[in-house]
């Protein structure tokens, strides 16, 4: 049973144990002095070793992996000069995986699987704008209204400025103003590919922890030439998958072996002008997640790219040579050296810049944690080929994918954006269904009036005849009713 990894030589053999890789761990280094090897070789050692690796492939070279290396003269020297017995070439199982779908097989979570904390921390949300945002998705979960892609939260963030009185009246105040910050930032994450990341089959963590018929642990390449140009979204992919790994594995202390492993490439990019609260997320997932049985590999150019609540819990070190040739430079150089446990034979400070290609200062942890004296030490060649595969052996890899077929066309079901859409549509249809019958009603209103005024008039007014015919008749009517009282009035007096 594996229970280490062979490093490389120095005065004495360096070994990583398995048992204490999740504790973490750095690979630095300039610019060409060998840090893609060092990744993979450790990458190489813990998929023989049964674990699975994820690692971002910002130049393309990783790729090479899928493929078995070639016998070169200066590998086989450098095998024989660490004492590598049994140096043999082999490819091992590795699965391509891209955010935008062309070179590997697509990554997609859900603007729901994101959450709104995670999603306002990434964006850069004050807290206001975290509040609202917070707000759409409670709404959503309320409905019924699948987030799932972009679109559904632009949406959903429109039903909330078209009902910001009723909304406010229920949950607190809705502006316009944060509303339309909220979708700014969103419109930048569109543009830099977010559009691709969000959205469905979203990817099972499951399918990345797997290993092969024969032990070996599966290898996971997320090509990232193209991601690393878009540097928020390749933030916010790293970040969701550490808190997705954080949340969803159990606990399981300090195993045997790690039950994944990591490796981020460009890590100063999780790090550049992020805000306090999204560094102190990721130095708490960092910190917590190695119980997990997660080990965290950051990889970059110089040491004081990652901050120290972070750097500090970086257990595993291997430092390639840095240059000194600027203030900043120099003050990088006796950071790195700082860091590690010193050797009484080494000036680590001095050796750093003296570090050829393919060397380094490595320093592991050992019995019960301790780091482990620091160390001027030959890497080991790799099994793998150096260098990248070709687009049609990566080809070939993705059609023999165990997951093929699985991600590879996007889903796009009824969610919130539809549903706000049809309920819009129909009461656009109702709205101009009771319009026109209120324009109807008012056109009846006014067709009657019109007629009414057009109806001839009956006049009360007599005419001469009846006028004459009246007045005679009331003439007629008075002579006799004075000659009828006369008459009753003559014969009292008698």
């Amino acid at each position: 049973m594996i229970d280490s990894l062979f490093i490389g030589r120095g005065s004495i053999d360096q070994h990583l144990s398995l048992k204490l890789a999740n504790r973490h761990g750095l690979i630095a280094g300039a610019t060409g002095t060998g840090k893609t090897v060092s990744l993979q070789i450790l990458a190489e050692g813990f998929s023989e070793a049964g674990v699975p690796v994820f690692m971002a492939d910002v130049k393309g070279d990783l790729s090479g992996m899928s493929q078995a290396g070639v016998a070169k003269d200066f590998l086989a020297k450098r095998a024989e000069t660490i004492g590598l017995k049994d140096y043999s070439f082999t490819r091992y199982p590795v699965v391509f995986w891209d955010v935008f779908g062309e070179q590997g097989h697509p990554v997609r979570t859900t603007i729901s699987e994101m959450g709104p904390i995670l999603l306002s921390r990434q964006l850069g949300l004050n807290d206001t704008q975290e509040g609202v945002l917070t707000i759409a998705f409670k709404i959503a979960d309320e409905d019924g209204l699948l987030l799932l892609d972009l679109k559904d939260l632009r949406e959903m963030l429109v039903f909330l400025a078209d009902n910001a009185k009723d909304i406010s009246a229920r949950y607190g105040n809705v502006s316009r103003a944060s509303i339309g910050a909220i979708q700014r930032r969103l419109l930048t994450l569109e543009t830099q590919g977010g559009d691709k990341f969000f959205g469905e089959p979203a990817l099972r963590l499951q399918d990345m922890i797997r290993t092969t018929y024969d032990g070996r642990g599966q290898i996971n390449i997320l090509a990232s030439d193209k991601l690393i140009m878009a540097p928020q979204l390749y933030a916010t992919f790293l970040l969701w998958l550490m808190s997705e790994l954080f949340e969803d594995l159990p606990e399981v202390g300090d195993p045997d072996k790690p039950k994944l492993v990591f490796f981020f490439d460009e890590a100063h990019l999780l790090f550049d002008d992020a805000p306090k609260h999204l560094l102190d997320r990721i130095a708490q997932v960092v910190k917590l997640i190695r119980s997990k049985g997660v080990g965290i590999y950051f990889v970059t150019q110089n040491p004081m790219d990652i901050p120290d609540e972070v750097l500090g819990q970086l257990g595993n070190r291997i430092q390639h040579a840095l240059r000194a040739f600027t203030p900043r430079d120099q003050k990088a150089v006796r950071v790195a050296a700082d860091t590690f446990r010193a050797n009484p034979n080494l000036d680590t400070a001095t050796v750093i810049t003296e570090l050829g290609v393919g060397e380094a200062l490595t320093s592991t942890l050992g019995e019960k944690g301790v780091p482990g004296i620091v160390e001027r030490t030959l890497i080991r060649p790799p099994r793998s080929r150096l260098g990248p595969a070709t687009p049609e052996e990566r080809k070939a890899a993705m059609s023999g994918s165990p997951v093929g077929g699985v991600y590879d066309t996007a889903v796009d079901r009824e969610s919130a954006y539809e549903i706000l859409k049809k309920r819009g549509a129909e009461l656009e249809t109702a709205n101009a269904k009771k319009d026109a019958e209120e324009a109807a009603a008012k056109d009846r209103a006014a067709r009657e009036k019109a007629e009414a005024r057009a109806r001839p008039r009956t006049s009360n007014r007599q005419s001469t005849t009846e006028a004459f015919v009246k007045s005679v008749v009331r003439q007629v009517g008075t002579v006799l009713g004075r000659e009828l009282i006369r008459g009753i009035l003559g014969s009292f007096k008698r």
